[in-house]
């Protein structure tokens, strides 16, 4: 069956950084948009950043934008998010999903998920 594991949560100050990874198995990884979606308390959860499976496109959350890097190593079935300048209001329940449109919110496949807390 499909598996997403993640890794890289943690506790950050604000202005830190942080790297988050997603090893999946059980599909063909290149062949499928990845993404990363958050779900802070009390909010829906929503898209983050998305990536082509050739990588030659993605998609970035305004609120994000030229602070997260997705990035992908289709070679390591692995997608990773760079997370620079963090700020309070990134802290939420992180996930990656596989096979997923950041612009619908459809995502086929869900990660467990992995905590960021932003400290102020």
């Amino acid at each position: 069956q499909v598996q997403l594991v993640e890794s890289g949560g943690g506790l950050v100050q604000a202005g830190g950084s942080l790297r988050f990874s997603c090893t999946v198995s059980g599909l063909t990884f290149g062949d499928f948009t990845m993404g990363w979606f958050r779900q802070a308390p009390g909010k829906e959860r929503r898209a983050v950043s998305c990536i082509r499976g050739s990588g030659d496109s993605t998609y970035y959350a305004d609120s994000v934008k030229g602070r997260f890097t997705i990035s992908r190593d289709n070679a390591k079935n692995t997608l990773y998010l760079q997370m620079n300048s963090l700020k309070p209001e990134d802290t939420a329940l992180y996930y990656c999903a596989a096979n997923s449109n950041c612009y619908t919110g459809s995502v086929v496949y869900w990660g467990q998920g992995t905590q960021v807390t932003v400290s102020s």
